[in-house]
């Protein structure tokens, strides 16, 4: 009897260990179940690019470029360019003993990268990897040494499309959308950095939409290496596809410290697209002059918000034309919302000349719906610089000269590209000018309360004040933010 109490103990603990083990069991399979529904943080890391390398390296290409040189250049003070001192050192270097003997010439070579987008040997790469070369070859990773001929350059987005001449149909990448990449998405760089030849390095998108220099600048910041030689290559995301051109970094010591910038394919297959059709790039033009809007002057002009564009003048043109006038707010063009006057010169860039346009402007209080025909930018910027190369001479008045506003006084001066006026470039010592405060550097925007672009336009303002028999005049001084009148006598 007693064994049989025992046996029958046993068999009840026996029975619980069961139904616990089970239990268990049962649990820790639920849940694995249950968290495999649901992605796991880093599911998507690859284990290898090395099939996305071997796929797409073929279409990649080394760059060398070369071009006459002054033997002079080689001396290169370590200066970082755009620096003052740049200008000092070049200066310092022209006016040294045996200028007057001819300058001794050499040829010089520049490395960079590219990739090719069609069969038939179309290739892209940085406009400032061939600009003014003489001779382009490209190398491919087969070893194939082919030459290059430029089609068109766009020196706005820094792009430029060549094409080379085989029998054989060529290896080539396609575009992607890099409006659909994302902060932290993996991307591939291939290209030739340091001259190395067909490196390839990964990383992430570290940011989407840098804004460098340019009007019409999209770029995609990210940490994979990028180092010089590496421009015009392709960034790749982990479909194969293009969704940038890797034109530039940010380094205190030229190498990389894991800050790149590839402009977005989004604008680069869209100049891509006008350099093959045309050779050249054909962007929208609505003639105005614009700035940015803060809280006071949103809240003077009635809006609820500082989301849109405000023009602040209208040259002949196309807006002009079409009745928007200084003061109208743009807050939509061709149906696109306009949150600033960024926005607004990227969405007229990209539209099509001489498309009507229908834009929505915010004046007195009120919406209204104007009907713009685009005219052409480069046509504009053309004939500017030929109406610049005539008038471009130095005036003097009131003891200062002063000149048209070129890209060159731009740099000499620190200006900024969107300034607009007469620049003074000098000063005599005791004159009215000097006694009045005004500098080299600062820009002359009015006299006379009319808006002044040409220094010969400020001494036919002058010569008026005179036959109406004034005895001084005002202008309007910008220096840096700073805008103040001056008032002037009239000799």
């Amino acid at each position: 009897m007693k064994k049989l109490v025992l046996f029958s103990n046993l068999f009840i603990v026996f029975k619980k260990v069961n139904f616990y083990n089970f239990c268990n069991n049962l649990f820790l399979f639920s849940f694995v179940l249950l968290i495999s529904c649901f992605p796991v943080r880093g599911s998507n890391l690859p284990n290898s690019f090395a099939d996305l390398v071997e796929q797409l390296s073929p279409a990649v290409v080394n760059i060398t470029t070369t071009a006459i040189v002054p033997e002079r250049e080689q001396f290169n003070p370590m200066v970082p360019r755009g620096s003052p001192f740049e200008d000092f050192f070049r200066d310092f270097m022209e006016k040294q003993p045996g200028d007057q003997q001819p300058k001794r010439q050499r040829r010089g070579t520049a490395l960079g990268s590219g990739f090719i987008i069609s069969s038939d040997g179309l290739l892209v790469t940085n406009n400032h990897v061939i600009e003014n070369a003489d001779e382009i070859k490209i190398e491919m990773l087969n070893g194939e040494i082919l030459e290059a001929k430029v089609l068109g350059t766009d020196p706005k987005t820094d792009v430029a499309l060549l094409k080379v001449e085989t029998k054989t149909k060529l290896p080539f990448v396609e575009f992607g959308n890099s409006d659909d990449a994302r902060v932290g998405d993996w991307v591939l760089a291939i290209g030739n950095p340091l001259g190395q030849g067909f490196s390839v390095s990964a990383g992430i998108i570290s940011a989407r939409g840098r804004d460098l220099q340019g009007p019409y600048d999209d770029f995609i910041q990210t940490d994979a290496a990028i180092n010089r030689g590496n421009s015009g290559g392709p960034l790749f995301n982990t479909s194969g596809k293009v969704i940038g051109v890797n034109t530039a970094i940010l380094s205190p010591n030229g190498g990389s410290i894991g800050i790149g910038f590839s402009m977005s394919s989004v604008v680069v297959q869209k100049v891509v697209n006008q350099l093959r059709d045309y050779g050249e790039t054909r962007r929208g033009w609505l003639g105005v002059r614009i700035q940015n809007l803060n809280s006071e002057v949103a809240e003077a002009l009635g809006l609820e918000n500082i989301e849109g564009a405000l023009v602040t003048d209208v040259p002949e043109g196309p807006a002009r034309k079409a009745g928007i006038r200084s003061g109208d707010v743009i807050i939509e063009f061709d149906g696109f919302k306009i949150n600033d006057s960024s926005s607004l010169v990227k969405v007229v860039g990209d539209s099509e000349v001489g498309k009507d346009v229908d834009i929505l402007i915010w004046r007195d209080g009120n919406k209204k719906t104007v009907t713009v025909k685009l005219g052409r930018l480069e046509n504009v910027q053309l004939s500017n610089e030929k109406n610049q190369d005539r008038s471009s001479k130095i005036n003097e008045y009131a003891g200062m000269s002063f000149t048209e506003l070129t890209n060159e006084i731009r740099k000499r001066f620190d200006l900024s590209d969107d300034s607009i006026g007469v620049v003074v470039v000098g000063v005599n010592d005791n004159s009215p000018a000097a006694e009045r405060g005004i500098k080299p550097g600062d820009i002359i925007q009015k006299v006379d309360q009319v808006d002044i672009n040409t220094s010969s336009e400020i001494l036919n303002v002058v010569d008026e004040a005179k036959n109406k028999k004034k005895s001084s005049i005002l202008f309007l001084i910008k220096r840096g933010l700073n805008v103040r009148f001056i008032a002037l006598p009239i000799n």
